[in-house]
């Protein structure tokens, strides 16, 4: 089985109360353990691309310092690090950052190293495309379609050479470049490790190649890397292996799943839950899960707490921790969450764009007391509460 472990005990309990280290805390703030990371709080920042490297070198600048830096500030127990491409064809748009070379990772250092201090866990998602690759944003334009190569694009790579939407047709991976990549994503984790982050999420979700790899809407393939589930799966395991073999026995590795496609005929819970437990067996200690992402066109029932069912789901079923995320706003309600053993954590999206500093203020109305709420010690004279 995996390490994944929240408090030392039983992670998959989900009583009132479970496992807490003083009752004094509300859920939401209770300390987490993952292997040997310990985890100040359960409000996390989930990977939100940026698509912020105007250089299109995929190195880091002050802004993604700023950007990361300040909801460390704000109390956010984990910082992920947006989709960090493995290797130059595996950015989702020109303007993504990478961590395929040692340029890429020193640019690191300093954003991780400030997170930490301001008493945060920093956690990188290494990321492929796929057939999403080669996409604009806002320096290049062609939004929502290929780049073309005079622009700075490239060819798309997929499982199988079925295009996403109006945009390019991927090339089909062989065999031997589907070994390169899982070899890049070795070597990227090797580098985060070197950067100094403390955990490391494997993308699985939202349409991206290893989502394209697990789903039959995407995979045709008819060779091991095809087929039943088992063989849908594999390429996910190898990089699962690969990952897991690099990094320290102590380090946390999660990955990101997509529960449902939101189409027919697609990647569905079932499909999830049987991933996420031979993940498990496979060093993985804790799923991201979220929803859809592999096809355009498709109809979610987006609402609060809409993504929430499914990571109870795969934290019941597989009996591995999860996160939830989607639509998760307000205080109450994350903390809900986690009291009821509906997740392990939650994700703190587009609220926490619109304020890093939610964590503070989600605190502040489930009543902590000012001496327990994560301030950086120069904010806490304008704590929440103060008169003046």
């Amino acid at each position: 089985m995996g390490h994944g472990n929240v408090n030392g005990g039983n992670p998959l309990k989900g009583e009132k109360g479970r496992g807490k280290v003083s009752s004094q805390l509300p859920d939401l703030f209770e300390p987490m353990q993952l292997r040997d990371l310990q985890i100040r709080n359960r409000a996390w920042l989930p990977p939100m691309d940026t698509y912020s490297c105007v250089n299109q070198d995929g190195i880091p600048t002050n802004f993604h310092y700023q950007h990361y830096v300040s909801r460390a500030l704000g109390g956010f127990g984990v910082v992920i690090a947006e989709a960090t491409a493995v290797n130059p064809q595996g950015r989702i748009s020109p303007c993504d950052l990478g961590i395929w070379n040692d340029r890429q990772a020193s640019a690191w250092q300093g954003i991780v190293t400030d997170i930490k201090a301001a008493g945060a866990q920093p956690f990188i998602q290494l990321n492929h495309s796929g057939r999403k690759g080669s996409s604009g944003c806002t320096p290049t334009g062609h939004i929502n379609a290929t780049v073309p190569a005079s622009e700075g694009g490239w060819q798309p790579l997929a499982p199988s050479p079925i295009a996403y939407g109006d945009m390019d047709t991927p090339a089909e991976l062989s065999r031997m470049e589907v070994s390169t990549i899982v070899a890049d994503f070795r070597s990227a984790a090797m580098r985060a490790v070197k950067a100094g982050f403390e955990g490391i999420e494997i993308h699985a979700a939202h349409g991206y190649l290893l989502s394209e790899f697990l789903d039959p809407l995407t995979n045709h393939r008819k060779d091991e890397y095809g087929g039943r589930l088992s063989g849908r799966m594999r390429a996910l395991i190898e990089v699962t292996d690969a990952v897991r073999e690099v990094i320290p026995a102590g380090m946390p590795l999660l990955v990101r799943i997509s529960a449902t496609d939101w189409a027919d005929g697609g990647w569905g819970l079932e499909e999830t839950v049987k991933t996420a437990k031979v993940l498990n067996e496979h060093g993985v200690d804790l799923i991201d899960v979220s929803t859809g992402g592999i096809v355009p066109g498709v109809t979610i029932p987006a609402g609060p707490n809409y993504q929430v069912p499914f990571s109870f789901q795969v934290r019941s079923k597989a009996l591995i921790p999860t996160t939830a995320v989607g639509l998760i706003t307000k205080a109450k309600q994350a903390d809900k969450i986690i009291r009821k053993g509906q997740a392990d954590a939650v994700e703190i999206g587009r609220a926490g764009l619109r304020d890093p500093y939610w964590p503070l203020r989600a605190a502040h109305k489930l009543g902590m007391d000012k001496a327990d709420i994560p301030y950086p010690d120069p904010y806490r004279r304008g704590a929440y509460g103060t008169n003046r």
